[in-house]
């Protein structure tokens, strides 16, 4: 009788246990950059809010290379979505499922998940984008990207295990394999990638190993287009690239991947480079979800939106961040896809919803462009400001951390990260350099492991 009565008060409108509400319901799907700040301004609003994310975590992704290269640990960069959405306000009416969404019925009103289906008045898409392999499943199936946590775990196993094998094998080309690393990309993520190799390089990976000789150690950093750091000022990419150099990262210009079969890396002027490690950040593509209308999708399976953020045709359903093209004379493709145009809109699209639930008019989305910025290593970086300017060395250096510091979530995980920090340069210690297996595959591996 008892639970017969319980389960009578329970008013679920889905399989996701969302309670019944007798106001608008806004869903956002994703909770990165665009998706949290969309939410901290939702707070107070008069609607129930859903959010869907496949992690229950937000990611600062800016820092995963520090990840994969032993400088932080995972939990450092990232964000419990529970604790940072948690409202004071015991009326809050906000509610947070781990899921992924595999479709959206824009007629209907309705998103299909793999925990069921759920009805929306108000949807935005804030998944972001994800590593764009252009087509090749070679590559793909073979090389590590960078995009989440776990994939920035997986680096930093699979270059530790291979300095433990470097060691125990015949014959000095097995060893060169083993050693060498291809970093494809010369974007800030590949820059920042081969800069923090090179450190571990000169200043690290000697102690740990002895027995091997670093001078074989070869990091190649592969771009296609004429230069690195494309989006910033040619001041800045021709600093980086001599800091990289300082750091003996062979960079090369010009040239794209043509194969990679696990140990060889086939470039496209002939050259071949003899690793067992490709690190892909040669760019994204929106992490698009079927059933919108295939004329609302640009090329990057980007989706078109208006000024306001909403996506063409459709008034109620907006899209925010990487996965969003607000085109426009100025950006023909849309925004950069970046965390502060993400952040931005988020902040601008919370006001507006708003206002529409309040009948008031919604106010256009004006990007502010801060400007940018890369690290290659300690007290190496370059930063491009809006008016033209630029800067380069310590100080750029010292305004990458400062910058970096202020936007990770807690101030729990902004202690760790600084003292970390601290802790390395004055040390040239990372302490992070665990070998943690991150998935088994079976129960032989089981039995490895707790033996």
């Amino acid at each position: 009788m008892l639970d017969s009565a319980m389960n009578s008060e329970l008013n679920f409108t889905s399989e996701l246990h969302i309670p019944a509400a007798n106001k608008s319901r806004i869903v956002i799907i994703g909770g990165g950059f665009a998706g949290l700040e969309l939410s901290k301004k939702l707070r107070s609003v008069d609607a129930q809010i859903v959010m869907i994310d496949r992690y229950n975590f937000h990611t600062f992704q800016p820092l995963l290379y520090q990840v994969a290269t032993a400088g932080l640990e995972a939990d450092a960069i990232a964000g419990p979505l529970r604790k940072v959405l948690k409202s004071s306000d015991s009326k809050s009416d906000f509610y947070f499922r781990v899921a992924t969404v595999s479709e959206i019925h824009h007629d209907e009103n309705i998103i299909d998940t793999n925990l069921g289906t759920l009805h929306y008045d108000y949807l935005v898409i804030a998944n972001g984008s994800k590593t764009n392999f252009y087509g090749n499943k070679e590559i793909e199936e073979k090389s590590f990207a960078l995009k989440q946590v776990p994939q920035a775990l997986a680096i930093r196993n699979h270059l530790l295990k291979n300095f433990e094998k470097a060691q125990l094998v015949q014959t000095i080309e097995e060893q060169h394999a083993l050693m060498n690393v291809v970093i494809v990309g010369g974007g800030p993520t590949g820059v920042e990638v081969a800069g923090a190799l090179g450190e571990l390089k000169l200043h690290v990976l000697p102690k740990d190993y002895p027995e091997l000789d670093f001078r074989r150690m070869e990091i190649h950093l592969v771009e296609a287009s004429p230069r690195l750091l494309n989006g910033m000022t040619d001041n800045s990419s021709r600093k980086a690239e001599d800091y990289l150099k300082e750091f003996t990262v062979q960079i090369w210009k010009g040239v794209s991947v043509k194969s990679f079969d696990g140990n060889h890396v086939e470039l496209s002027n002939g050259k071949n480079l003899a690793s067992t490690t490709l690190v892909w950040a040669a760019g994204v593509t929106g992490n698009l979800i079927k059933g919108l209308p295939e004329e609302v999708v640009l090329q990057g399976n980007r989706i078109i939106v208006d000024e306001f953020n909403r996506v063409k045709g459709i008034d109620n359903i907006f899209a925010l961040g990487d996965i969003a093209a607000m085109v426009s004379e100025d950006f023909p493709r849309g925004f950069p896809m970046l965390a502060p145009v993400a952040m931005q809109q988020g902040k601008t699209l919370g006001d507006n919803l708003k206002r529409m639930l309040n009948k008031k008019e919604m106010k256009p989305f004006k990007y502010f462009n801060k400007g940018s910025m890369a690290t290659v290593g300690r007290n190496r970086a370059v930063v491009d400001l809006p008016n033209k300017m630029s800067f380069q060395g310590f100080f750029a250096w010292f305004v990458w951390l400062f910058v970096h510091l202020m936007f990770i979530i807690g101030f729990k995980n902004r202690f760790i990260i600084l003292t970390s920090w601290v802790w390395n340069y004055f040390t040239y210690d990372r302490s992070n350099r665990l070998i943690i297996p991150t998935e088994i595959k079976s129960e032989k591996e089981k039995e490895e492991l707790y033996v």
